[in-house]
């Protein structure tokens, strides 16, 4: 998977090429074409331990009402968007919600592999509802709206094609 990140911090904006190869249980990743070692675990809710080359970062993240992220690591904060090339560029992330009774659709074929929300739940818009895996990726299925789960059209462990009703939030 190959990403983009533009991190805008006290130095001004940086643009960042980041490749993540699934290797087994670990990841390989390439920072601007060049491979480094790197291991990441989450310590907290909103906190991350990586090992990058040989050295130790403890970084806060938290989103922004613009969809960006906020990344604090000691004493250096920073923004940061993250770029996905297989993603539609016109779908707008942010404060924009969509309105009405909205059917959430797989975008691609997989196998449903977790639910996050339950019937009558009430969900936030850009708050996962599912994860559905393809091609050994795990993509997490997130709600356009704020609302409530109003039906579950799967179940864990269900193929599913491109297309296909998930989930309705009204």
């Amino acid at each position: 998977m190959k990403l983009e990140i533009q991190l805008t911090g006290a130095d001004g904006k940086r643009k960042h090429i980041v490749e993540l190869e699934q290797k087994g249980e670990l990841w390989g990743v390439s920072l601007d074409g060049q491979a480094l070692d790197a291991d990441a675990m989450q310590i907290a809710p909103n906190a991350v331990s990586v090992m990058l080359g040989g050295q130790s970062f403890e970084i806060h993240v938290s989103r922004s009402a613009d969809g960006t992220l906020n990344l604090q690591c000691g004493p250096h904060e920073f923004s940061a968007e993250i770029i996905d090339p297989r993603a539609w560029r016109g779908r707008k992330h942010g404060p924009v919600e969509v309105e009405g009774r909205q059917e959430i659709l797989a975008p691609m074929p997989g196998k449903v592999v977790r639910l996050l929300v339950a019937v009558g739940a009430t969900v936030e818009a850009g708050q996962g509802v599912l994860v559905v895996e393809a091609m050994k990726m795990q993509n997490e299925i997130r709600s356009p709206k704020s609302g409530k789960v109003e039906r579950l059209l799967v179940k864990e462990g269900q193929s599913v094609n491109a297309g296909q009703a998930l989930c309705v939030v009204a």
